[in-house]
């Protein structure tokens, strides 16, 4: 079945990356909600990582490591 707690962190990081993404393709960078809403997705990968980490693999952490990293890197953009 596989590790829900994974899953989740996994799709969290994915709706932050492709959020980004279609800010700037929209160049939606002053509006508040936006901001709001890029923020609390945010930290709801974070805290997914956070979760799935603590409940998994030493495959799975290397692949959470990896999300965390991408997710560092479009948290700086």
């Amino acid at each position: 079945m596989g590790n829900q707690l994974f899953q989740s962190a996994r799709e969290a990081v994915m709706n932050v990356v492709k959020g980004k993404e279609t800010l700037s393709s929209e160049h939606n960078h002053t509006n508040d909600y936006s901001s709001e809403v890029d923020s609390n997705s945010m930290n709801v990968a974070k805290n997914a990582l956070s979760s799935a980490y603590a409940n998994s693999t030493v495959a799975e952490k290397a692949q959470l490591r990896e999300l965390q990293e991408e997710l560092f890197n479009k948290q700086k953009d």
